[in-house]
């Protein structure tokens, strides 16, 4: 499983704002490429929002499910991506003075992703979460509206 921290200023609750707004998702998840629908019960358990991934003309469409949501402090998503597979992706937040820490930890659960080595899928995930927590604070710390 791969972990990533960042400390975002701003509330837990502005992340919860932003991370509850589905069609913002391609804007700070790295690999998504746009959106096509958002389940209007989206960010509750079982919601999906329908992305793509990939750069055009080679887009694959999927989808992303809400696992857990306990704003403004835990969210767990089933993110899909055929052909690669499926991964569960968790997001943590805690407060630290006016600030807040971000947690994000993700690891594939199915799929031929889930046999790259370990320490390998660990490393690029690292990688492309540092981007992705980047990007979420932008928006978080920029104003991105919540809907």
């Amino acid at each position: 499983m791969s972990v990533n921290y960042r400390l975002i200023h701003s509330s837990p609750e502005r992340v919860f704002e932003v991370l509850a707004n589905g069609w913002l998702y391609p804007s700070w998840v790295v690999g998504a490429s746009r959106m096509r629908d958002v389940d209007e019960a989206w960010p509750e358990p079982g919601a999906r929002l329908f992305h793509s991934f990939g750069v055009w003309p080679f887009l694959i469409n999927d989808s992303t499910s809400v696992l857990e949501w306990d704003p403004p402090r835990h969210m767990k998503v089933k993110a899909r991506g055929w052909p690669v597979g499926e991964a569960h992706v968790t997001l943590d937040v805690k407060p630290r003075g006016d600030s807040c820490v971000v947690r994000i930890g993700e690891d594939a659960v199915s799929g031929p992703g889930r046999f790259i080595p370990e320490p390998l899928r660990r490393v690029m995930l690292h990688a492309r979460n540092v981007e992705t927590l980047q990007r979420l604070a932008y928006l978080v710390e920029g104003g991105a509206t919540a809907n």
